[in-house]
């Protein structure tokens, strides 16, 4: 399609500037919704792991993935990649079973979306138990516990990277409830290596917004998980979504103000503490 934009405006140099406006609006205008949804999300997710550096040549990924929207768009577009990019690298996907949390799975349609992306997957069940810990949350303890299990997958499979579907509004609510409630100005990077445990975490949807992953999943019909976990309410990730989009009603360019204010720390211009 490129090349016969390309073509077409090179022999057109003859004709008014409005003829050549109005072929590229007509080629434009045969792209389908899909077309146009998947190109802004692949557009975004390639920018992320080339910007980051987050995939080496010889790579095997495991991917995590839970069932929602985040993660079969995860195994998606990893999937395709690993296919037709370079650098060369392979993915693998588990799926955690929290035996203690009614989380219905429907094993059967996950295993079939992976496969249908060339990638394996792999059921690994574990449990928590909520009273060891008082001074924890449930929801950290689950966390906590499902994050161990993706080491433990991770180092059986020989893998070298664990790829988590978080997306751009993620990393910046995860920014925004550090500064509000741990007084840290961190969030999750889109790359962390874990050299204790000898083992990197990527995050290659980082630039990704979730308004394209629900998009994404309306055009490809995800099916859509049963999740009656007894603890979600008692997460402050859903009121930081409404902050984060409060920002974006305020000013259009909130999520990349805050996005590069990660890079652009001015410790001139902060408080230094006198010893």
């Amino acid at each position: 399609m490129v090349f016969a934009l390309f073509y077409y405006v090179n022999s057109s140099l003859n004709h008014s500037f409005p003829l050549i406006l109005q072929s590229i609006f007509k080629i434009m205008a045969k792209f389908t919704q899909e077309e146009i949804t998947l190109r802004r999300i692949e557009k975004r997710f390639n920018k992320g792991v080339v910007q980051y550096g987050l995939i080496e040549d010889g790579d095997k990924i495991l991917i995590g993935l839970s069932g929602g929207k985040d993660s079969l768009a995860l195994i998606e577009l990893l999937g395709k990649r690993s296919r037709i990019h370079k650098p060369k690298f392979s993915v693998v996907a588990v799926h955690v079973v929290m035996k203690n949390i009614p989380y219905k799975s429907d094993l059967e349609y996950l295993r079939t979306h992976a496969n249908s992306y060339g990638v394996p997957l792999v059921i690994y069940e574990t449990e928590f138990d909520p009273t060891t810990d008082n001074r924890k949350s449930p929801c950290f303890l689950c966390s906590w516990n499902r994050r161990k299990a993706l080491f433990t997958v991770a180092k059986e499979q020989e893998c070298n990277k664990i790829a988590l579907g978080h997306h751009m509004d993620d990393i910046l609510e995860t920014l925004l409830m550090n500064m509000t409630y741990q007084g840290a100005f961190s969030t999750m990077p889109p790359r962390l290596v874990m050299r204790k445990f000898d083992m990197t975490i990527i995050r290659p949807m980082c630039l990704v917004h979730e308004a394209d992953l629900k998009e994404l999943a309306e055009v490809h019909q995800y099916r859509k998980q049963v999740k009656n976990c007894p603890y979600e309410s008692q997460s402050s990730r859903s009121e930081m979504k409404g902050v984060l989009k409060q920002l974006e009603t305020m000013s259009p360019e909130a999520r990349y103000s805050l996005w590069n204010s990660m890079t652009n720390v001015q410790t001139d211009l902060l408080p230094d503490k006198v010893d």
